[in-house]
């Protein structure tokens, strides 16, 4: 037998593929998904591979997206937790405690780029004995770059980008942490692109959508499905600090055509905020002669400078994330041009990203230079450039397409809006008994199309609030392959995934797959058939929220009470109440839960000390 590796070995050599080493887990992408689950897994025990294709890790936080997508900040936690609270003691460490830098990181949700590099580097080199970390390894979602045999994954084969060799990475469970979903798809996990028809899941915002920013429906909306993704841009880590400020270089492959429309939107002060709605011809024209007058715009709903271009989020050091202005017709996202890229080659989308690049510099370039637009408008441009202390391998530019949505799996179960929808006003959203993490945000899309004449906005740019809710495990789950786990391109609909595509969602889900996939190694099982609560235990042994309460943290003493009782039903309101009284009406619903009443004094005994009486009950 060992005569035969050693054959399989010099065969793999001759045709330019290295053999590599077994490990137990073997994680393609790394992004904060990937970083998570390898970190996760370590501390079960697990070795683990992380193959990243570009020379840096740390996905889209350690690209420009310094402003953490939370709308509920307690609500996820666990290793997600732990990465903000590093933040926040790096700012304090570095800067001191009354520090401008310390109260700029918001308590570690907002930080810069490079910042954000340090600390996931610092936590994967805690467990450098168990997290193998290699770079400039690239997957193509090809046949013949995955061994599958019995519905489970052997191998798959990747390019180094170094040397332009093959090698063969081998594993127990495989991790496909892309935004694109690469090794999903060559593993034949079914999947869809593009928007589904609001008729298919009765969902707010989907199919063909226009909408005034935010909520507010417009002329021109169908809701019916087509193959159109949301928008990419790069996320800018930007300042207005002459001391660490470049100015936008002007792109050789300028082409002012493609800005011009931003002339009248600044004279006139077209946006597409709701207010537009009582924005009259005169109104703008009004406007344009006030701007003349050398003043700044007075539209209702309308931006003056960088913010007419970028929305704003400031950073520690002067610095701020700049993403797409959601109230403009033309920013820093570029629609429709992406769509081929959750399917394309590698080479296509090295290609896109240049053209993105490109197209990013001219557009700022554009508002500081162009002759037809108002002087002072250019001047205040003129304030911001790019932060010369970031990317600087890579003319202090994000390295890093945001690619907001790739392909998304058709899972073990498939989530859409109705998941993050309270079921009535006031009350959580449907609660998932397998839940592995508690998330929040909108849902929220960008533009599929660019500006079209007559619109209000451009097609698919919605925002619908959301509460608070659980993320069951099927999501990272695919349902044809025993050793597969897909924690950053989930299963959902357009819809469903526009909430669940926020980092600290993946960083969660990566927690969860890595030990799911540790406990499915241990136990001998496909991931599919991993032990619920066993997943549920070791995930709150490491600090994460499986259903959020307004009253308690993960730092309490009742907290695993607390997520185990609340997952079964028992404490389906906002707050647990722990400490208060038990009621007549409470104790009748948990007896019916638990088959048997418990022995209380209606008024006196506490509703901790009763979920205790039953917790003990129910886990013997």
């Amino acid at each position: 037998m060992k005569g035969f590796h050693i054959l399989i070995a010099l065969l793999l050599l001759s045709l330019g593929v290295s053999a590599q080493n077994h490990f137990d887990i073997v994680v393609v992408g790394g992004n904060p998904g990937g970083i998570m689950t390898a970190i996760a897994a370590a501390r079960q025990g697990k070795t683990s591979v992380i193959l990243e294709r570009t020379r840096h890790i740390g996905g889209l936080p350690a690209n420009g997206l310094g402003a953490t997508d939370i709308a509920t900040r307690e609500a996820t936690t666990g290793l997600f937790l732990e990465f903000t609270s590093r933040i926040k003691r790096y700012y304090a460490d570095r800067y001191g405690e009354n520090s401008q830098q310390l109260k700029d990181c918001s308590d570690g949700f907002h930080f810069e780029p490079s910042v954000a590099t340090t600390i996931y580097q610092d936590m994967l080199n805690e467990h450098k004995d168990k997290i193998t970390v290699l770079l400039m390894r690239q997957f193509d979602a090809e046949n013949q770059n995955i061994s599958i045999k019995n519905g489970r994954i052997e191998s798959i084969c990747i390019l180094n980008r170094e040397n332009g060799k093959k090698e063969i990475y081998q594993g127990d469970v495989f991790v496909d942490a892309t935004y694109e979903g690469d090794l999903g798809a060559a593993a034949g996990v079914p999947f869809r692109i593009g928007r589904e028809s609001k008729t298919e899941f009765g969902e707010p915002g989907a199919g063909r959508a226009y909408e005034y920013w935010k909520s507010l429906p417009a002329s021109g909306s169908t809701g019916e499905a087509d193959n159109a993704v949301q928008a990419y841009n790069y996320r800018l880590c930007l300042t207005n600090d002459p001391k660490i400020r470049v100015l936008f270089p002007k792109p050789a492959s300028y082409n002012r055509d493609e800005y011009v429309s931003l002339i009248e939107d600044v004279w006139t002060g077209k946006n597409t905020q709701r207010v537009m709605l009582k924005v009259t011809d005169e109104m703008m024209e009004e406007n344009r002669r006030h701007i003349a007058a050398g003043n700044p715009t007075k539209l209702p709903g309308d931006s003056w400078g960088i913010r007419k271009l970028s929305s704003i989020v400031k950073l520690p050091n002067q610095k701020t994330d700049g993403n797409n202005q959601h109230a403009a017709f033309i920013s820093t996202d570029l629609p429709e041009e992406n769509w081929p890229w959750p399917t394309s080659s590698w080479e296509w989308r090295d290609k896109f990203a240049k053209r993105l690049k490109d197209y990013t510099l001219g557009l700022f370039w554009f508002a500081q230079n162009d002759p037809e637009l108002p002087e002072h408008f250019r001047k205040a441009m003129l304030e911001w450039g790019l932060a010369k202390d970031e990317y600087q391998d890579n003319e202090y530019f994000p390295r890093q397409v945001y690619v907001r949505e790739g392909r998304r799996f058709d899972g073990v179960y498939f989530f859409t809006a109705k998941d993050a929808l309270p079921t009535a006003s006031g009350e959580r959203p449907p609660l998932h008994a397998n839940s592995v993490t508690a998330s929040h945000y909108a849902l929220d899309s960008h533009a599929a199309r660019k500006r079209e004449a007559g619109r209000a906005h451009l097609d698919g740019f919605i925002s619908y609030p959301t509460a608070v809710y659980t993320v069951p495990l099927g999501v990272i789950l695919p349902r044809n392959v025993e050793n597969l786990l897909l924690p950053v391109p989930v299963s959902g609909s357009h819809i469903g995934f526009s909430t669940l595509r926020m980092e600290p969602c993946w960083m969660a889900l990566g927690q969860a797959a890595g030990i799911a996939a540790s406990l499915a190694i241990d136990c001998k099982v496909p991931v599919q058939d991993v032990d619920m609560s066993r997943l549920q235990d070791l995930l709150v042994d490491q600090k994460a929220t499986l259903i959020y309460f307004r009253d308690l943290r993960p730092e309490d003493p009742n907290f695993r009470l607390a997520q185990y009782m609340g997952l079964r039903g028992y404490l389906p309101e906002w707050n647990a109440n722990l400490h208060g009284a038990i009621d007549e009406g409470t104790l009748q619903e948990w007896s019916a839960l638990c088959g048997f009443k418990p022995k209380a004094t209606l008024g006196k005994t506490s509703r901790l000390e009763v979920l205790t009486m039953i917790y003990k009950r129910i886990c013997q």
